[in-house]
């Protein structure tokens, strides 16, 4: 992962796919949210969904599996170059959080973040505040996941994160 200085804003990164099986939708609704449309395909064709659909808590819960996963191999591809890396901070929270369009069974996800905002840390300078727009798009193309998430990234130079090899 990188520091704070070495991000600019606009960056884009594309940090994965995932194809959405009924089987998936259904194991994810049983155990996290269970209602009728995304348990049984009859119900989501009645629905306003019009099929099977992943729970959004279920393509959020994606999101993060790929994003965290990208971030991994970015570190050891990094550390495997001898370069130092980034130990990033936990989040602070996110912020407008929308479902756009519904992920059918079937569906792959493609998702990807931007970097809308960074600034140094007020009270601690060591780190910097980087918010990002983290988005799904569906294999046609349409827009159907978004949230603005905030992280703290620690800055070059900092105590915090800046270790040779770590992973994070």
């Amino acid at each position: 992962m990188r520091f704070f200085e070495d991000i600019e804003i606009g960056a884009r990164r594309e940090f994965g796919s995932f194809t959405f099986t009924a089987d998936d939708i259904k194991r994810f609704a049983a155990q996290f949210d269970p209602q009728r449309f995304h348990l049984d395909e009859e119900e989501g064709r009645k629905s306003l969904f019009g099929g099977l659909a992943a729970s959004g808590w279920h393509v959020a819960a994606v999101c993060m599996k790929l994003l965290v996963a990208d971030g991994k191999r970015l570190s050891a591809e990094a550390a495997a170059r001898g370069e130092r890396v980034a130990v990033w901070g936990p989040s602070p929270g996110f912020r407008e959080l929308r479902w756009i369009r519904p992920v059918l069974a079937g569906d792959t996800v493609s998702f990807s973040n931007q970097v809308e905002t960074k600034r140094t840390s007020e009270k601690r300078p060591e780190w910097g505040i980087l918010q990002a727009r983290n988005t799904g798009i569906n294999q046609r193309g349409e827009a159907v996941f978004s949230f603005l998430a905030t992280a703290f990234v620690p800055r070059r130079g900092g105590i915090s994160g800046d270790r040779p090899g770590q992973h994070g």
